[in-house]
C-alpha cells in the first residue's frame, strides 16, 4: 500500500479529498463490504463444525 498521501484541497486550505492508488481503493472497498456483511449476519444462528462438515 501506498505510505505517500496526496490530498485535494479547497481555496482556504482544507483537504476535501484524498488520491488513493487503485488496488489500495479497490482493497478498501472489498473490506467495507466484508463488513457490511457481517453486520448483516451477525444475528444469524450459529452451527456446529460437525454440521458444517455434514452440508459439504
Amino acid at each position: 500500500m501506498s505510505t505517500a498521501e496526496q490530498y485535494i484541497i479547497d481555496d482556504t486550505g482544507k483537504k476535501i479529498a484524498i488520491i488513493l492508488p487503485m488496488d489500495e481503493y479497490e482493497q478498501i472497498k472489498e473490506d467495507l463490504h466484508d463488513l457490511a456483511v457481517v453486520v448483516e449476519r451477525r444475528d444469524e444462528k450459529t452451527i456446529s463444525l460437525d454440521q458444517l462438515k455434514k452440508r459439504l
